[in-house]
């Protein structure tokens, strides 16, 4: 595959089709150094990683399935034990985190949407490794009492869990945007 077809050909397949074995410790240090490489006006790093992997994806299981349950006491179990599962359906979940730096120069506008960049750099590295990512958010990425749990600090927001994995199935192709009806030419 030459680099240009990676883009037009990238799709997110559905976390549950994303199986192990997850990336080796070598390859979650390229992964992470690839998604690092971003623009970040100010060298300020307004982001970082919470990785989800083997047991560690069942304790942030855990933490969601509490969350759940402290907001939807009547759920029955298997409702549950669906929030249980979340961060175990793909074989390595990375969390990045938007961690927004007060700078008199630089709007946190800015250091959010580089957070972003790097949820986008980790999947198109993931890809071009060979594996399969999809970028989620889902109810717990806003959950306060979840967010707290995870570690992140009052003006920090999650900007996604990128769930990774060796793609188990093919996946088609979407219907994508016309350009003709997004591109203004000035």
């Amino acid at each position: 595959m030459n680099d240009l077809a990676l883009f037009l050909t990238r799709r997110s397949p559905p976390p549950q089709a994303l199986a192990g074995p997850a990336p080796s410790p070598s390859e979650l240090e390229t992964l992470l150094t690839i998604a690092s490489r971003v623009p970040d006006h100010g060298k300020l790093v307004p982001w970082r990683f919470l990785v989800f992997e083997g047991e560690g994806r069942d304790r942030g299981g855990a933490v969601i399935a509490d969350a759940f349950r402290a907001r939807e006491p009547s759920a029955d179990d298997d409702r549950v034990a669906v929030e249980r599962g979340r961060l175990g359906r793909a074989a390595l979940v990375v969390g990045v985190v938007s961690a927004p730096r007060p700078h008199p120069k630089i709007p946190e506008w800015e250091q959010v949407m580089s957070a972003g960049a790097v949820c986008t750099n980790l999947i198109l590295g993931a890809t071009a490794m060979g594996f399969g990512a999809v970028w989620l958010t889902e109810w717990y990425a806003y959950d306060r009492a979840v967010l707290d749990v995870f570690g992140l600090g009052p003006q920090e927001r999650m900007a996604g869990f990128i769930h990774i994995g060796r793609p188990t199935e093919a996946r088609s192709d979407r219907p994508r945007p016309d350009l003709a009806e997004i591109v203004t030419r000035i």
